[in-house]
């Protein structure tokens, strides 16, 4: 393993000339709107996770097209006032998990909400949300490639909208401070939560671990990694479909959305990142609109800077959340 990348000060000041779909903004506004003719029905119930210092719920919420959404909201037990929160997207294939496994937030101090990624879950970490929403058009096994044709069908339209919802349903809880919510992730998480700080205007703050869904033309083509590796797969096959393909990614690119972003970011990249490449990270972090900042992990690969990026992002969120 090795950094294979362009040259560290090359990838400081890459901003690469994405296209950017003239109807980007109606296109999400559009798509938003229609997911919130839907009510968001957030239901919280209360489980036994068997951690004594962790309350924990259930939570059922609305996403896109009114589909069931699930997630985890654990509120340290004996909290004296109204908490803000921060909402966690996962990485690709994983799911929300077992109740007790990915309280980090909480026992810090804050409401934690865990947003289940539909379909996913199968890979690295259960999940119990199914993705109705598919075209059942042919495409590569993995999510990458689902109703890619057209972004109206594409699959990370409806993970987007699920994850303006989940910043809208734990706002709904008693226990949360609606003014104080936060959002983080790595890797897809990470890509999701660029995209919600550029979807939802009122986000206090967004930290993003090695992102996912950026620059797409040069993640397609640098290396054969997945989860990048099933687009150029897919159109080895189809060959005539490539200019279609592009154009969709083009509303999610991270890259290209992120620029309308106005929350302050902390970006985390590991120079050695093969499976999200450092300039396409970079690309994301250059394109940004909001403050932003990045911490650089020059030995690490995908992993980032793990247990000691969390105590970077603790010491973060706590400034940026007054104490």
């Amino acid at each position: 393993m090795a950094q294979f990348d362009m040259p560290l000060a090359e990838m400081r000041t890459y901003t690469p000339a994405l296209d950017v779909p003239v109807d980007l903004d109606e296109f999400w506004s559009a798509t938003l709107a229609a997911t919130r003719e839907h009510d968001l029905g957030a239901t919280f119930e209360r489980i036994d996770s068997g951690l004594k210092l962790i309350e924990t719920f259930d939570v059922t919420y609305a996403g896109f097209g009114g589909s069931p959404v699930r997630a985890w909201l654990h509120l340290p037990v004996g909290r004296p006032r109204l908490l803000p929160a921060i909402v966690e997207y996962l990485g690709y294939g994983g799911g929300r998990g077992l109740a007790h496994e990915r309280i980090l937030w909480a026992a810090a101090g804050y409401a934690h909400f865990v947003m289940d990624t539909r379909g996913q879950g199968s890979t690295w970490a259960v999940g119990d949300t199914p993705d109705p929403g598919s075209d059942g058009a042919p495409a590569h096994p993995g999510f990458m490639t689902r109703g890619i044709l057209d972004p109206a069908t594409y699959y990370y339209r409806r993970v987007f909208a699920d994850a303006v919802r989940a910043v809208e349903a734990v706002r709904a809880h008693d226990a949360v401070d609606p003014t104080r919510v936060a959002v983080t992730g790595g890797s897809q998480g990470g890509g999701i939560s660029v995209a919600v700080a550029a979807l939802v205007g009122d986000i206090r703050a967004v930290a993003t671990d090695v992102p996912f869904l950026s620059d797409f033309p040069r993640a397609t083509t640098l290396n054969d990694e997945d989860p990048y590796g099933e687009i150029p797969r897919y159109l080895k096959a189809h060959r005539d479909h490539v200019e279609r393909v592009f154009r969709t990614l083009s509303y999610f690119d991270v890259a290209v959305i992120g620029r309308r972003a106005k929350a302050p970011a902390l970006f985390s990249v590991g120079l050695m990142d093969e499976t999200c490449p450092p300039s396409t990270v970079y690309a994301a972090y250059n394109h940004y609109g909001g403050p932003k900042e990045i911490r650089e992990y020059p030995f690490n690969d995908h992993e980032g800077g793990e247990g000691f990026h969390d105590v970077v992002r603790m010491a973060w969120f706590a400034g940026h959340f007054g104490g």
